[in-house]
């Protein structure tokens, strides 16, 4: 039976497995807004923005947690006015008791986060990091089990989060030998007899691991295993790490040119209009994508390779400097990081699926697009 409330951080913890605050770029505002973690949860909304019609929405389907990609308190409060905006999605948040936590540039470096959706939605092949912002450091976990339960462990590794190299995971090596041991009279032996010296022909399983997965593997990993004491090892890597960071780039099919190019951006991220900085007619066979505000990072595209950027909140001179480059932009707006919302909210229902529960978790409906176009 599936648990159908989860304490709130107990549900972070859960999410930060998948993207953690130290993915943030440094003076990022992250975590909790407003509210308490000191509470059990049943329906989590995802949001990109916290508007008032957010909160309305989440009052109105009786939402407790609002989990959101953009930080409603972004810069410092001098005072909580009940009359502004601000100050009443304060109030109604505190008086409906609903917890708001932001995950922003975490959420974008991460594995799988609004970054990879975009890539995946534009087709990118074969994506890498755009700009590199952490190193992931890693680790070895070696294991010892017996041959018929050799299977069992590997699954519960992979599942756990160990072994994934680029775009493969629950890589791992084994090796067979014989293991041996003496169960003391206080043992509870899986295998032999106590008082008996012991030889059992076992597996030597051996992956990588993130550091910060170190624990929940472990746990899997003792979980699985059928023995007592289960035997295994960690060792710190020097190398590799695994980079991180903002933005994705990739090549793009055959045959565009940036007009074309400009009318795919537009059918796979379901948006009417941009904005076009380079010559419409010239070839396009390599893109990059970086989500929300991308200025800084147009020469950053250019070096690595890209013929086009697609970001958003792109300046006048920042336009021009492209152009004069010869780097070209697709301006989508900041507003293609939607896609976080139903991304999210299918990730976190795996996740928590996992770890046995069954929770409500959904992509709030309302747009929070602030533009119009005329």
């Amino acid at each position: 039976m599936k648990k159908d409330s989860i304490h709130a951080q107990n549900f972070v913890q859960i999410f930060e497995q998948f993207a953690p605050k130290q993915f943030a770029v440094e003076g990022d505002k992250n975590g909790l807004m407003i509210g308490t973690l000191n509470k059990k949860i049943k329906n989590v909304m995802i949001a990109l923005d916290v508007l008032e019609e957010t909160i309305d929405e989440a009052i109105e389907k009786e939402v407790d947690f609002i989990l959101a990609h953009h930080p409603l308190l972004f810069r410092p409060l001098k005072q909580i006015n009940l009359d502004t905006t601000i100050g009443r999605i304060i109030k109604k948040a505190i008086e409906h008791n609903i917890t708001i936590y932001a995950a922003h540039t975490n959420l974008d470096v991460a594995s799988g986060g609004v970054n990879d959706l975009l890539a995946e939605k534009l087709k990118l092949e074969s994506p890498k990091v755009l700009v590199e912002t952490y190193k992931e450091a890693m680790q070895k976990i070696v294991v010892f089990v017996p041959a018929d339960y050799a299977s069992q462990v590997r699954s519960a590794l992979g599942e756990a989060g160990a072994g994934y190299i680029g775009s493969y995971s629950h890589c791992s090596f084994s090796t067979e030998g014989t293991g041996s041991f003496y169960p003391e009279k206080e043992a509870n032996p899986h295998i032999g007899k106590v008082g008996s010296q012991e030889y059992v022909d076992e597996v030597r399983i051996e992956t990588i691991i993130p550091t910060r997965l170190s624990r929940p593997v472990i746990a899997s990993l003792v979980k699985a295993h059928p023995y007592e004491e289960p035997v295994y090892d960690l060792y710190p890597l020097d190398e590799p790490y695994e980079k991180m960071g903002l933005g994705r780039i990739g090549k793009v099919a055959a045959g565009y040119t940036l007009r074309t190019y400009v009318d795919f951006v537009k059918r796979a991220l379901n948006i009417e209009n941009v904005r076009v900085v380079g010559d419409l007619n010239a070839p396009i066979k390599k893109a990059a994508v970086l989500g929300g505000d991308g200025n800084k990072y147009v020469s950053q595209a250019k070096r690595a390779g890209a013929d086009v950027l697609i970001t958003g909140d792109l300046y006048y001179h920042v336009a021009q400097d492209a152009l004069m480059e010869g780097m070209f932009v697709i301006d989508a707006g900041h507003h293609i990081e939607s896609i976080m919302k139903e991304g999210l909210a299918t990730k976190l229902i795996t996740l928590l699926d996992k770890e046995g529960y069954d929770i409500s978790v959904f992509a709030s409906v309302p747009s929070t697009e602030p533009f119009r176009f005329m």
